[in-house]
This record gives C-alpha cells, sequence and structure tokens, in this order.
C-alpha cells in the first residue's frame, strides 16, 4: 500500500508541474514575448482560464504528502521552511498581479503588475527546481528523521543546477504553448524563443548526468539495476526528439504535447532513481525516509483509498469540463494545421 500511495504521489506532482509548468513559463516570457499592451493582453488570455485551476494540484499534491507519509512531510516542510516561505510569497503575488491587473487602467500600474508577474514566475520556476535537487541528493537528516538547511545550503550548486535545467524546460514549455495558443508577433518571438530553449534543454537533459552521479551515485544505478525503468529516461529522449521535429514543421500543438512527454519522462526518471525513498538523505547516510517508514498506518492508508478517488474524480472532471470550454478548438487546429 505504501508503495502505491508513492505512484499516487508522483503521478499528482507530475500533472502538477506540466499543467501549472505551461503558465509559468509564459508567465516567465511574459515581458520577453510580449512588447504592448495588446499583446501582453494575449499571453495573460493564453492562461488566464486555467492557471488558478492548475494551482489546486499543487495543494492536493501537499495533501496526499501530508496524508500517506507525514513524517516525509513534517521533516521536508520544517527542515525547507524558508525555501517554503518564498514559495508562498511567490505564489501570492503572481496570483495578485494577475487579479489585480484590470483593476486600475493606469499603465504605470499595469506595467508594475506585469513585472511582479514575469519575476514571480520565473522565480517559482527556479525555486521548484532548485527543491527538486535537494530531494534528489538528499537532505542530511538525523536519526529522529529531521534535518535543518539554511537558506544557503539549500542553494547548493547542485540544486541550483537542477533549478536552471527546470526554469529552461519550464520556459521553453510554455513557449510552445504561447507559440500554439496566440498569433501575430507574440507567436513568432515564442517560436523563436522556443526553439533556442530547446537546446538548452538537450544540453541541460544530457549534462546533469555527471553531477547527478557525484552527489548520489545510487540513483543512476537503480535504473540500471531495474532495466524496465529505462524506459522513463527514453521517454524525455524521444520526446526531446519529436519536439524538435515538431517546432520545425511549425506544429506547435505537437510541440507541446512532446514537452509535457518530456516533463512527464524527467519526473518519471527522477522517481524510478528515487524510490524506496520518499526523503533521501545525503549519500553515505543511512537515516532516509522510505515508502514503509515514512507512511501512516495500514488503516490510514486503505480509508484514504476509499476516499481520495471521489475527490480526484470531481478534480478530473472539473479539468476536462474548463479545457473543453477553453482549449479545445485552438489544440484541434494546432495539432492537425501546418501553420507556415
Amino acid at each position: 500500500m505504501p508503495t502505491v500511495w508513492f505512484l499516487i504521489l508522483a503521478v499528482m506532482v507530475t500533472v502538477y508541474v506540466i499543467l501549472d509548468g505551461f503558465d509559468l513559463g509564459a508567465g516567465a516570457l511574459h515581458l520577453i514575448v510580449a512588447r504592448t499592451e495588446e499583446e501582453r493582453e494575449q499571453v495573460i488570455e493564453a492562461v488566464g482560464p486555467v492557471w488558478n485551476g492548475n494551482e489546486v494540484w499543487l495543494l492536493a499534491s501537499g495533501g496526499v504528502l501530508f496524508m500517506a507519509f507525514p513524517l516525509a512531510y513534517a521533516s521536508s516542510f520544517s527542515g525547507l521552511y524558508f525555501g517554503l516561505i518564498i514559495v508562498l510569497w511567490l505564489l501570492v503575488g503572481r496570483g495578485l498581479s494577475l487579479e489585480l491587473r484590470h483593476q486600475l487602467e493606469n499603465p504605470l500600474w499595469r506595467s508594475a503588475c506585469d513585472v511582479v508577474f514575469a519575476l514571480s514566475s520565473a522565480a517559482l520556476a527556479l525555486v521548484f527546481g532548485v527543491a527538486l535537487g535537494n530531494v534528489v541528493r538528499g537532505v542530511p537528516l538525523s536519526a529522529d528523521g529531521y534535518f535543518q538547511l539554511p537558506l544557503f545550503n539549500i542553494l547548493n550548486w547542485y540544486a541550483l543546477l537542477v533549478g536552471a535545467f527546470g526554469l529552461v524546460a519550464l520556459a521553453a514549455h510554455g513557449a510552445n504553448l504561447l507559440a500554439m495558443r496566440v498569433e501575430g508577433p507574440v507567436r513568432e518571438r515564442a517560436a523563436r524563443i522556443a526553439r533556442w530553449l530547446w537546446y538548452a534543454e538537450v544540453a541541460f537533459f544530457v549534462g546533469l548526468a555527471g553531477p547527478t552521479h557525484a552527489v548520489q551515485a545510487d540513483q543512476l544505478d537503480r535504473l540500471t539495476d531495474h532495466p524496465w525503468t529505462l524506459i522513463f529516461p527514453v521517454l524525455a529522449a524521444a520526446s526531446l526528439i519529436a519536439m524538435f521535429v515538431s517546432q520545425r514543421r511549425r506544429l506547435w500543438g505537437r510541440a507541446f504535447l512532446a514537452s509535457s512527454a518530456f516533463i512527464l519522462g524527467m519526473l518519471t526518471t527522477m522517481a524510478a532513481g528515487l524510490y524506496p525513498y520518499v526523503l533521501r538523505a545525503r549519500e553515505g547516510n543511512v537515516n532516509g525516509l522510505t515508502v514503509d517508514t515514512a507512511s501512516t498506518s495500514h488503516h490510514g492508508l486503505v480509508t484514504a483509498m476509499v476516499w481520495w478517488p471521489i475527490g480526484i474524480t470531481m478534480a478530473i472532471v472539473y479539468f476536462v469540463v474548463a479545457y473543453r470550454l477553453f482549449f479545445r478548438s485552438t489544440v484541434r487546429a494546432a495539432l492537425g494545421a501546418d501553420d507556415t
């Protein structure tokens, strides 16, 4: 049962990164691809109907972590407390910039909201990558399952590398979305940036293998010990190829789907290398929290398995309706037509 909940947690985190990732990426590129008030409205309208709903998956993932693996939840939230406060403020700033942008007609007010939207989106992509980097590297867990990491220890060299990769990947994801959903000069700029960022994604994808092995050697060993898990990095590599081909053919809907598959491949590769740990300790530290040592009681997990499908079904129904209303026509056109 703990393994089942590990898989559920991994799926929910992946869904969040794919869905909220495209509006984080679009926000990070907001001031680059949009240069006039009308163009900035295009970017905001591209993500406006769904960005708030996408963040529900972040809350739901935290809820699953709290319910299924309370010790890992308590340890990570206390040890990374300062970083989580930064995430909270960035989420608040990003939400306020979008909600309040149209409350005043003053150009200075709108420009300020645009800056906050862009900076908070980019910073969130970076910070989430830094958090992932610390999870992969491991944290200095004590025997009681807790740790403390000051800010500059959270911002270690490996975590910053993964953070930069996260920023590049989500910016590329957002650029593919904008090239799919908007028209005119914004589409052309987004398309051009998406092609540039593809090369950066490839560089990080290949270049991070060495640093990952250096900080946590068994991360890669776990993949080779279970050959079937190699399907995940293969999926990531194949998605990069599909993204390249789709971008060159200007089929931006397919490029966006390939970008989503790339994120899926990368996160599942991380999860496969992490298992059975929910919160890994630094290399050489034997105090890591596994799915068994960090999970709640068997009764609690079974009870949650009864109620969780009800909540997740309602969430899925909402998202299907919302995306059919706001994305369906654009996605169909982008998947089936050459934009040349």
